[in-house]
């Protein structure tokens, strides 16, 4: 009897860590599988396409740098998302707060030229949250006073953002030329490639290292998860912020500022998203232009539903959308899909992770089935 007792335990814990975890995957999944049948219904082989993408992501170290680089901004646009959505708070405008952090970067850069890198590249990470935060602070203001929706409020900043970085790359900020974008950053403020951190020698004998376009900014990301989870879970911070998320009213009851709470949980978000922004100006494009972030914004909600908001979940879904993107062309170019079927896929993985229900009755049900067997 006791050790009937013993392993009762055991197994509701084992399949609590499959409840949080098989849902993201078996949505994957799922995701993968209709978008075979769809390949197959438009005349496509879904196994040469599969192969074809999952070359073009992992099959050598310069497809899987393209993956790195890929994933890198979509790591920091679902820690905004993921972050806002733990204070129960829907950030849809990373899209804007990125665009205004990846402005100030290029800005920045420029003015910046010819100092140590050692001074320019915290400066210009710094400065890009700070703006990413400073857009996020008005619809935070507008959602603790008056109660406005932070959906509304932070989709119209987004598309302030991007009609205002539309004008300044055609204005005031236009380098020389017919081409609408800024001066290019100068060397100090750009993040190196990966492979250019080491020696020719190095890279021939350790030739995984030659990750392509990757760049340091992949550093930037993987310690801003760290952080938001060291945050979240060990911190008087993060504790506020998750129990506004679970109820407000009780959190007012105990003591917490809901409308405090809501404007740090928002200007957060928009710093980690204005993170982004900087990342993909400094290690990227090194400029800014119309469009320079093409929707990164918006595949972080993506990113950040699959993994559930947890933060270090974050960094595999951001891969899984990384891949999916990276190995789109070689998809295309050696299967003949085209790369519209990846977006079609990344919808589906939503939809899933949205009828969650469907995973969940299907694993509390085996976890009963084990739970009583065992009694």
């Amino acid at each position: 009897m006791s050790e009937s007792r013993q392993v009762v335990p055991a197994q509701r814990a084992w399949m609590t860590l499959v409840l949080k975890a098989g849902t993201p995957l078996v949505s994957a999944i799922l995701a993968m599988g209709v978008g075979s049948l769809i390949m197959w219904v438009s005349g496509y082989d879904p196994a040469a396409a599969f192969a074809a993408l999952f070359k073009g992501s992992f099959g050598g170290p310069k497809q899987f740098g393209e993956t790195i680089l890929r994933a890198t901004p979509l790591i920091l646009a679902g820690l905004a998302v993921g972050y806002g959505f733990r204070a129960g708070l829907f950030n849809i405008g990373a899209e804007g707060q990125l665009m205004m952090g990846g402005l100030l970067a290029a800005w920045l850069g420029v003015e910046m030229a010819g100092l140590p890198s050692a001074v320019t590249v915290p400066v210009l990470l710094i400065g890009s949250a700070l703006a990413g935060a400073a857009w996020a602070f008005i619809p935070a203001i507008l959602k603790a006073r008056i109660g406005a929706h932070e959906v509304i409020t932070t989709m119209m900043f987004s598309h302030i953002a991007r009609f205002l970085v539309q004008w300044l790359v055609n204005g005031p900020i236009k380098a020389p030329g017919q081409t609408p974008q800024t001066a290019p950053l100068g060397l100090s403020g750009q993040l190196p490639r990966i492979p250019t951190l080491f020696s020719e020698s190095t890279l021939e004998a350790l030739p995984f290292l030659g990750l392509g376009r990757a760049h340091t900014g992949i550093l930037v990301a993987l310690l801003a998860a760290v952080a938001v989870w060291l945050v979240l879970k060990y911190t008087t911070l993060g504790y506020e912020n998750r129990a506004v998320g679970y109820s407000p009213w009780a959190s007012e009851t105990a003591g917490i500022s809901v409308q405090w709470t809501t404007v740090k949980a928002l200007c957060i978000s928009g710093a980690l998203a204005g993170l982004a922004g900087a990342v993909e100006v400094m290690g990227v494009h090194h400029r800014v232009f119309d469009q320079f972030s093409a929707g990164v914004g918006f595949t972080g909600i993506a990113v950040a539903l699959l993994a559930k908001n947890h933060p270090l979940g974050i960094i595999a879904a951001a891969m899984l959308f990384g891949a999916l993107q990276a190995g789109s062309g070689t998809m295309q170019l050696e299967a003949g899909v085209p790369q519209k079927i990846i977006l079609i896929i990344q919808a589906l993985v939503i939809f899933f992770v949205a009828a969650e229900q469907i995973v969940m009755w299907f694993i509390r049900k085996r976890q009963k089935e084990a739970i009583s067997g065992a009694e």
